[in-house]
């Protein structure tokens, strides 16, 4: 039994991590429940301690989410999507595509996912396995089981990391993760290593650590099972007209392409659309508000989306995906620069949610329903619409407190 914690003889610290200890031990029966050995849970538990510098915890006494789980500043897209670095992993991309053309190609016959969206995949989150995963992933999902917001969902991916440990899936050394607990060359939690892994090297074990060709495949059904159309793009980059309504720019007001065309959308460099392409339903995106380049996003967009959700990071894997065909860069360019901090983004969304026009998640992140919210609330206190978050809102929300 562990020792109960006194203000005389444990420190907080020793006490927390006391409590942590528990919690694992807890754990037993739900473990032998999954398949786990009495061994494997000895022994990958044994001296496994939290790690609270971890983002997006819920610690007693110290900030809501441990350590920053976001920039202190929002990113504006001109710094994700960041052109030189597009451009390299664009050309690295096109040389993995020659190497791994037989791969590639029986994951597009088999799927129906282009070899350039599972490679922007891998590009985007490990650097084509050139990045080095930081965190051990068993104690990454054991903490945020323990302290993170969403404990429930982690406390399954704690068991199902000790399950691939237990069944010689992959060794402790090799379980490296991000601080989410995202694992392999393409980035995959626990579960969804069991639920889309694909052997496709054919040497009966799934390897997304080490088998470019089984973490591509992985990548490509975890996408199918996910709702992937082929042979459709993921998205077209368009002239949105002078007069646009900003504030539709979300992924509930769905027409058809051809209906935005003929509403004054145009797409760019003279792109000609087929009869399919334009019967097909699509919502608008404006990452930058009125500002910069706009898109008429398809569902593949969507299920990309479910990869990773972030419009930066779709737009980031759909634009290096075309440039792996194409060397040509957005047609307009980015075009705002004001950063404002995180907590002032997470400011406008709880107004946005106390007067009614924002019922989504406070995360300090500008996207489409917090940049739509802002159209709505432009609208309504009489001020320049363009759905995007700067001083003068934040100003005009604080003066009407």
């Amino acid at each position: 039994m562990f020792a109960v914690a006194t203000a005389f003889n444990v420190s907080p610290a020793r006490a927390a991590d006391a409590a942590f200890a528990q919690f694992i031990a807890s754990l037993w029966p739900e473990a032998q429940a999954a398949g786990v050995s009495r061994a494997t849970f000895d022994r990958e538990t044994r001296g496994l301690e939290p790690d609270y510098k971890l983002p997006d915890l819920i610690l007693p006494g110290r900030p809501a989410t441990g350590a920053p789980s976001q920039a202190e500043f929002v990113q504006v897209p001109a710094d994700y999507v960041r052109e030189k670095t597009i451009a390299r992993l664009a050309s690295e991309g096109q040389r993995l595509m020659q190497k791994h053309r037989a791969a590639l190609d029986q994951i597009e016959q088999q799927f129906g996912v282009p070899a350039t969206i599972v490679l922007a995949i891998w590009g985007r989150e490990t650097d084509y396995g050139r990045y080095a995963l930081p965190h051990d992933t068993l104690r990454v999902v054991a903490t945020q089981a323990f302290v993170g917001r969403r404990k429930d969902q982690y406390r399954g991916e704690f068991i199902l990391a000790l399950k691939l440990l237990g069944e010689g899936v992959v060794t402790r050394k090799t379980f490296r993760s991000s601080w989410a607990g995202a694992t392999g060359l393409t980035q995959f939690l626990p579960s969804e290593y069991y639920k889309h892994g694909v052997d496709l090297d054919g040497d009966g074990r799934v390897d997304i650590w080490h088998s470019v060709p089984d973490a591509l495949a992985s990548a490509a059904k975890q996408l199918v099972n996910k709702g992937w159309q082929g042979g459709l793009r993921w998205a077209y980059e368009v002239r949105a007209p002078a007069n646009v309504d900003c504030t539709m720019g979300t992924p509930e007001v769905q027409r058809p392409i051809g209906e935005w065309l003929r509403a004054g959308f145009v797409p760019v460099r003279g792109q000609k659309l087929s009869a399919a392409e334009q019967a097909q339903p699509a919502s608008l995106l404006q990452p930058e508000g009125i500002y910069g380049p706009s898109f008429l996003t398809t569902k593949n967009y969507f299920v990309i989306k479910e990869y990773n959700f972030s419009d930066l990071y779709v737009l980031f894997v759909g634009h290096l995906s075309d440039r792996m065909t194409s060397p040509q860069p957005f047609a307009t360019p980015w075009s705002a620069s004001t950063q404002l901090r995180t907590t002032s983004v997470e400011a406008m969304q709880k107004h946005l949610t106390r007067i009614g026009l924002y019922k989504d998640k406070i995360d300090g992140k500008a996207g489409m329903l917090t940049r739509a919210a802002l159209g709505a609330y432009q609208k309504s206190a009489g001020i320049k619409v363009d759905c995007w978050p700067s001083e003068a809102v934040l100003q005009s929300m604080s003066a009407t407190r």
